[in-house]
């Protein structure tokens, strides 16, 4: 396990966008492969995006490829997710998780360490 804090979650209006941010400190946070999730009330958590170590492999769940962007600064041990075009069903807790393989992972249990959440609210 290692710590992350998100940031950047909120309540917008439909259409609008959000940039949510996952702070990394006091491991080498240039080794692990990142990932946001979302959960909402009563569903399972699913994958958003996720990007490799050296940031050279991205990945999107299709419901978001168009609208989010994922990208890190491993210089400042973050990893963001610009959300653009918000929609009512984007509506959830938003994760972000790290994985010691590096890559690009998709699936929860690729996943060894996971922040608390920042809730994202979007109406209509």
């Amino acid at each position: 396990q290692v710590p992350l804090v998100e940031s950047g979650g909120g309540l917008v209006q439909a259409g609008e966008s959000l940039r949510l941010a996952c702070a990394a400190s006091g491991w080498r946070f240039d080794l692990f492969g990142m990932g946001w999730f979302r959960q909402a009330p009563g569903k399972e958590r699913q994958f958003v995006a996720s990007i490799s170590r050296r940031s050279s492999n991205k990945a999107y769940a299709e419901l978001v490829k168009d609208r989010f962007t994922i990208s890190r600064d491993n210089a400042q041990n973050t990893v963001y997710l610009q959300m653009n075009s918000l929609k009512p069903e984007d509506t959830a807790a938003y994760y972000c998780a790290a994985a010691t393989t590096g890559g690009a992972r998709t699936r929860v249990s690729d996943y060894d360490s996971w922040g608390q959440g920042t809730q994202v609210t979007v109406f209509s």
